[in-house]
């Protein structure tokens, strides 16, 4: 065997290996749960924030897997063809396309794929480096051949989002639904509920709970009667009920359940048992992912759950509604502001309280201000600041100007919000 053929074999099996670790990467990157890789990040695990850097470029991640892996492949293909052509003449085309084939299949598709789900961060992890220098390296060609796929369909009549042309072509889970429409039929909730639903894998329930300092709950302690009229004030139609101190939860009370108490008890409110009629409290854990709360809101038919931590502590509540809303974006009611703790000024500017979640106002005004490293407004302010900022003081960051407008102590309570024209 001469040097060549060498070579040759030598050739195959790099290619056959490049091929394992694109698609073991992609699809490592696709399973994992991104909530857990934020947290080893924040512990300092120095490859956690290239795999979290990766998956903030995922059109350029795609886009570059997609071409390293093309091109690896044609080149495994002609060292097949010239081992074949030297062995079998003529025939060796059919024997190395068929050969090609069962090697893709086996050592660059099935295996890599199998791989990737058993231990997808740990994948993730110990191919994040290799990944990263690829995205590098193939940036500009991933930005021509998007842009000339653009106005290739365009030419069509289709339109396509520039930065999705490959993350629609590499099995996207969030599927075409999201990538393509005709001129002139852009709706946004359209595209959002066709290509929310994948971030339920990658979410906890802790992402989307409400907090307990904003959860809505009544002392059953209270005597009967300023109970009920403390519950049909309120605007909700389950209420958690607590007994001798606030984290203490007894039941759930449904508004409709009262309904029919007071009905039965003839207006006499005072011989009504208002524990009684509550149901038992759900308690669920805060690292439970979202897509296997929304399987257990369908299993029990209960719509309200309230979210503990790994102590016990009751930390917030999540409901149906929360979870659905990552899917289509927000439920309209009638009833409902644009959002509670915003304002919009005359100048284009909004007002928000400092407690705002990143994530509604992310919805409310169609932004993509990053919500893992602080959960609300004010906090994403101090991180960005590195500090606890005084009032007047004025920051920028991610194409918006911040202004500090009130502070209790330490805490923000009040930013002004602009976006940057340019």
């Amino acid at each position: 065997m001469d040097l060549h053929v060498w070579l040759a074999w030598l050739g195959i099996v790099a290619c056959l290996a490049l091929s394992f670790m694109f698609t073991c990467g992609d699809a490592a990157l696709k399973a994992l749960s991104r909530a857990r890789i934020l947290r080893m990040e924040k512990a300092g695990h120095p490859a956690a924030g290239r795999v979290t850097s990766l998956l903030d470029r995922r059109a350029q991640m795609a886009g570059a897997i997609v071409l390293a892996n093309a091109a690896v492949r044609v080149l495994l293909f002609a060292l097949v063809v010239c081992l074949m052509l030297r062995s079998f003449g003529g025939a060796g085309i059919a024997y190395a396309t068929v050969a090609t084939f069962v090697l893709i299949i086996v050592f660059a598709e099935a295996l890599p794929t199998a791989t990737a789900k058993a231990a997808p961060e740990r994948v993730a992890l110990l191919l994040s480096r290799p990944l990263s220098a690829v995205v590098w390296l193939l940036r500009p060609f991933v930005s021509f051949v998007s842009a000339a796929a653009r106005l290739l369909l365009k030419g069509f009549g289709l339109k396509i989002e520039l930065d999705s042309v490959f993350t629609a072509s590499s099995r996207d889970a969030r599927g075409p639904g999201r990538r393509f429409y005709r001129d002139g039929d852009e709706d946004r909730l359209e595209r959002e509920m066709a290509g929310n639903g994948v971030d339920l894998r990658a979410l906890e329930v802790a992402d989307v709970m409400i907090h307990r300092t904003e959860m809505i709950t009544v002392c059953a302690d209270e005597p009967t009667e300023d109970v009920v009229k403390a519950i049909l004030e309120l605007p909700v139609t389950r209420i958690p009920l607590w007994s001798r101190r606030p984290d203490n939860f007894v039941g759930v009370l449904h508004v409709r359940d009262l309904l029919v108490a007071i009905q039965d008890a003839r207006g006499q409110i005072a011989k009504i048992d208002i524990v009684s009629l509550s149901r038992p409290p759900w308690f669920v854990p805060t690292v439970r992912p979202l897509i296997e709360q929304l399987k257990a809101f369908r299993r029990r038919k209960t719509p309200l759950a309230l979210v503990v931590d790994e102590y016990g502590e009751v930390m917030g509540l999540v409901t149906l509604e929360d979870i659905l809303e990552e899917i289509v974006s927000d439920l309209p009611d009638e009833r409902d502001p644009l959002l509670p703790g915003l304002w919009p000024q005359p100048d284009g500017s909004i007002r928000v309280d400092g407690g705002v979640p990143i994530r509604d106002l992310n919805r409310a005004m169609g932004w993509s201000l990053p919500d893992e490293v602080a959960t609300t407004v004010a906090g994403l302010v101090i991180h960005e600041a590195r500090s606890i900022p005084e009032v007047g003081q004025t920051f920028t960051f991610h194409g918006l100007r911040f202004g500090i407008l009130a502070k209790d102590r330490n805490r923000i309570t009040a930013v002004r919000i602009t976006p940057i024209t340019t």
